[in-house]
């Protein structure tokens, strides 16, 4: 496996697994309009933009994704196929490595909660739901 940051033509296929991840895990539990918010937060280019990507590749395939911005991480998503194989772990160390030490925090969605406090993350505040999106925000500290 080969994680690295995201060239710019890389970015579409990226957010292509993150929309096809989300759809699975993500949008059955929201209503619609949060499967709406989702899908336009990554097809803006202003977003994709500003977004710094990391790839999870084997071989020539993406098989993981990790967004930040500002230290906030935006998109965090593995293809199901891939799941407990470590590759959430590798792209979440190697971002941290990439950056140096400090916070980050993140809007974790429910599926994903228990992934990030795996990785170290703290809730700090409730379950919230923001345009008909679920989230938990959560932080960590190196």
């Amino acid at each position: 496996m080969e994680i690295r940051k995201l060239g710019p033509g890389e970015k579409g296929p990226a957010m292509d697994l993150a929309w096809r991840i989300f759809q699975m895990f993500q949008a059955p539990d929201d209503p619609p309009e949060g499967a709406e918010a989702f899908h336009a937060y990554i097809m803006d280019p202003e977003i994709r933009e500003g977004l710094t990507g990391y790839g999870a590749f084997q071989e020539e395939t993406l098989t993981g994704v990790l967004a930040v911005r500002d230290n906030h991480i935006s998109l965090f998503f593995v293809d199901s196929s891939q799941h407990k194989r470590g590759i959430g772990r590798a792209l979440f160390h190697h971002f941290l490595a990439d950056r140096g030490p400090g916070t980050v925090s993140v809007n974790s969605s429910p599926y994903a909660v228990e992934v990030y406090r795996h990785l170290g993350f703290r809730p700090t505040a409730p379950e919230q739901m923001t345009d008909g999106i679920r989230y938990t925000p959560m932080r960590y500290s190196q």
